[in-house]
Formats: structure tokens, C-alpha cells, sequence
């Protein structure tokens, strides 16, 4: 025989898709009634219009089939304001410390964190940013990306993102692509605009993105800083002492040059040197011969100067085909060398 205890226990075990956490949790069910094996329920979604409504029903049918129901009848309905702003409040003091500071910042959060900075713009810091991440969750690993680079974001584009963050309220859920949780200014900004702010709306925005974001259980967070050493990484090292940095260069001279100040401010802010990632290191021709087009040393100068290694060294490629996103297939070259890289960062 069914019963409502019944039923509240089989779907404890469905989640909300976004927020991951149980809907009997979020209160979500409601009004359940049982007649024989029919049963007839109300659904409270967090907002109207909710974009995983159908994924919902579907879990919510398939589970109480499970224990026997032949006709399910489920009626959708939203929170109201209050409702939202309660549940709001209650995901933020999951997450965030008496004193306002995001658990996920404290030492033994669990959360590794890994900036990926270079000296100057154009060398492939975000097409290393969304690999790696992207391997490192094909290895199983829980992973969200900060596009930091409030000025020059190019993740949601690069990896062919067009939806935007869910917002309950004022906390935002982030896009996840490629099972990457993401975060970006360009969310936030219509037809490509630019971003025209100094200095203190630069530093809220990042606070911003880690208090009012739900990231749920994470075992990295990957920062794409903008290039240089201006204020958004100066601030990101204040707050996430403990990061850790890999620093983006090409085979040029000029190129690996110039990142060495950023490696210099990485260690002048005691934050760990991963190592160098060398993008555009070589060209492979059909015969398999290497053409260095942008010359050769450059990344060995400045894993030298930085007294750390060359961890992985990336061919030129182009994007993937018929898609035109950064997002390179694990079986590539391209793909395996992220693999590797991910691999070692893990063990």
C-alpha cells in the first residue's frame, strides 16, 4: 500500500537538477494525495519557467513508478518571494562563514584552487583554462571555472554557451558545460559589450561570483585571470592565498618575457607555481615533421627564471570541427595532452 511516508522517502532521492539537493529537502513536494496505486502531487519549482521543469517530471515519474504507482498526476506550481529569499539564505549560510567569507576559501575546504594567468593576451590562457577543466572532469573531478577576466571573458564563447545562469533570488546557479560549472561576466552583458569599471567594481564582481554563486560540492575551481598584474589578480591573491598558478606562454621570446612577471607576482604573493603550460609550441605537418613558427626557448627561459618545470607543451590546432568550439576531444592530440596534464595535476 502506498503512503505518503512512502512516497516522501522514494523521492528524497530525487534531485533538483541545478541546485543538487534532494526536492523533498527544498521543500518542493507538496499536496500529496494516494488513491490506490494513483497518486496526484504538487511540484513548487524555485522560479516560473524553470529550464529543467521536464527533467523533473521525468525523475519524479521514474521513481515513484519504482514502488508502484500506475498514474501519476503532477502539477507544477513556483515558490513565492519569501520562499526564495528563505531558501536564498539558507544555501548561503551553507556556504558562507559568520564573518561573510565563503567556505570554500578556507584552508581545509577541500577546494583546490588553480589560477591560469600569462603575461599578456592572445596566448591561449583561456583555451588552457576550459581543457584542462574539461579533463579533469572527464577524470571524475567535480570542477567550476571563474572566468575572471571581467574585461576580456571569453569562456561562455569559447565553449559554446548561450543559456545563462539560473538566478533564485540573488544567488546564481552556474551553466554547466561539458560537466564544467561556469561562471562569467559575459552572462551579464548583452551583444559584446564592453566592460567600462575600475578598480572597486572590478573587486565586487569577484567577490560577487564566489559569495552569490551556488558551486555546490567542488574539488576544483580553475580562475582565468586576465592577463597581466592589474587589480583583479591582485585581489584574487589576497583571497585565495593558497592558490595555485600555472603560467601560459608561447615558444616567442617576447611572449615568455613578459609572463615571467606574472610568475614573479605569483610567487611575490606566496601562491605555488604549477609549472608552464607552452601553447602554440609547434606545427605538425601531414609527415609528422614539427614547424616551430613561433621559434623555440621561450618556455624553457621561463621555467628557468621561475625555477619550475614545463608541464605540458601544446601543438597548434584548430578548433574542433562543425561545432567551433575551444573543447578539445579526449582522443585528439590536443585532447590527450590535457588529459596527461589533468593526470598529473591529480596524482
Amino acid at each position: 500500500m502506498l503512503t505518503n511516508e512512502h512516497i516522501l522517502k522514494t523521492l528524497q532521492k530525487v534531485d533538483d537538477p541545478e541546485l543538487h539537493k534532494s526536492i523533498v529537502d527544498l521543500n518542493m513536494v507538496r499536496n500529496i494525495q494516494v488513491n490506490g496505486t494513483d497518486i496526484s502531487l504538487d511540484i513548487v519549482l524555485t522560479i516560473q519557467g524553470c529550464p529543467l521543469k521536464a527533467k523533473i517530471q521525468q525523475d519524479v515519474e521514474e521513481a515513484l513508478k519504482t514502488i508502484g504507482a500506475s498514474k501519476i498526476s503532477i502539477t507544477f506550481g513556483s515558490m513565492t518571494d519569501d520562499e526564495r529569499r528563505s531558501l536564498t539564505a539558507s544555501l548561503k549560510s551553507e556556504k558562507v562563514t559568520d564573518k561573510g567569507m565563503p567556505k570554500m576559501l578556507l584552508p581545509d575546504s577541500g577546494v583546490k584552487f588553480i589560477a591560469v594567468t600569462s603575461g599578456k593576451g592572445g596566448v591561449g590562457k583561456s583555451t588552457v583554462t576550459i581543457n584542462l577543466a574539461v579533463a579533469l572532469a572527464r577524470l571524475g573531478k567535480r570542477v567550476g571555472i571563474l572566468d575572471a577576466d571581467i574585461y576580456g571573458f571569453s569562456i561562455p564563447a569559447m565553449m559554446k554557451i548561450h543559456q545563462k545562469p539560473t538566478m533564485i533570488d540573488q544567488t546564481a546557479i552556474p551553466v554547466i558545460s561539458h560537466g564544467v560549472k561556469i561562471m562569467s561576466m559575459g552572462f551579464y552583458t548583452n551583444d559584446n559589450q564592453p566592460v567600462m569599471w575600475r578598480g572597486p567594481m572590478l573587486n565586487k564582481w569577484i567577490r560577487n561570483f564566489l559569495v552569490n554563486t551556488h558551486w555546490g560540492e567542488l574539488d576544483y575551481l580553475l580562475i582565468d585571470l586576465p592577463p597581466g598584474t592589474g587589480d583583479v589578480a591582485i585581489d584574487m591573491a589576497a583571497m585565495i592565498p593558497q592558490a595555485q598558478e600555472i603560467i601560459v606562454t608561447t615558444p616567442h621570446l617576447a611572449a615568455s618575457h613578459v609572463a615571467s612577471r606574472a610568475g614573479l607576482m605569483a610567487q611575490h604573493t606566496k601562491h605555488t607555481i604549477l609549472g608552464v603550460v607552452e601553447n602554440m609550441a609547434y606545427f605538425e605537418n601531414a609527415n609528422g615533421e614539427k614547424n616551430y613558427l613561433f621559434g623555440q626557448g621561450g618556455a624553457e627561459k621561463l621555467a628557468d627564471e621561475l625555477q619550475t618545470n614545463i608541464i605540458a607543451q601544446i601543438p597548434f590546432a584548430q578548433p574542433e570541427e562543425n561545432t567551433g568550439s575551444s573543447v578539445y576531444d579526449e582522443d585528439s592530440i590536443i585532447g590527450e595532452v590535457f588529459t596527461h596534464l589533468a593526470e598529473d595535476i591529480i596524482y
